[in-house]
């Protein structure tokens, strides 16, 4: 026969038991999909193309939605904006607002590839890597890919393992194309699952 103190603690628990639920808070929504956080990864993402000017390009979000607003030197990198912003996970939707120059410049204005050599000049190895893993990281195709990243003068070496050959050969794509690279060396290996499923 139980006394009157196990009775009491054994009431206790099945209080405390019944409770547990109502002090479940529900997760918030994740910072990866809050606007700030999806308009910073555009912008990153844009800043680590050499192919656009994106000093030049203000980013907004919203529910998803990317508006892009600024100035592109021409159609075709006003059009790329867009396509490097679509490819951005969590990323629904592209509106480019963004205002094509004239082909003429004045005398005081800085071209495009003015701007990139300056640029160029500026980045260090430490940036490189970090531009080379922010693209990796943002990229849905290689975001998956656990990549060590190592840059030396400009020469950035890269190796992890990849679910597949496309998946390596985008990777070095992606990398040859920011800012600062001179040269990619993919030591990325493909998982043996899938060699083995191939065989």
């Amino acid at each position: 026969m139980k006394n009157r103190f196990e009775v009491e603690n054994e009431d206790s628990v099945m209080e405390a038991k019944t409770e547990v639920p109502m002090f479940e808070v529900k997760p918030e929504v994740p910072h990866e999909y809050t606007n700030a956080w999806l308009a910073a990864k555009v912008k990153a993402t844009l800043l680590s193309h050499r192919n656009v000017n994106a000093t030049r390009i203000e980013v907004f979000a919203a529910k998803g939605t990317i508006t892009l607003r600024g100035k592109a030197t021409s159609r075709a990198q006003k059009d790329l904006a867009t396509e490097y912003a679509k490819d951005v996970e969590g990323v629904k939707n592209v509106e480019n607002e963004m205002k094509v120059q004239d082909a003429t410049t004045t005398s005081d204005e800085t071209t495009i590839g003015e701007t990139v050599d300056a640029m160029s000049q500026l980045i260090d190895d430490a940036s490189i890597t970090v531009m080379v893993k922010t693209k990796l990281l943002y990229n849905r195709s290689t975001s998956a890919i656990n990549t060590i990243v190592e840059t030396n003068g400009g020469v950035v070496k890269l190796s992890g393992i990849a679910r597949n050959a496309a998946e390596k050969d985008l990777a070095a794509k992606l990398v040859n194309d920011v800012h600062g690279v001179k040269k990619v060396i993919n030591n990325i290996i493909v998982e043996v699952s899938e060699l083995q499923t191939v065989a």
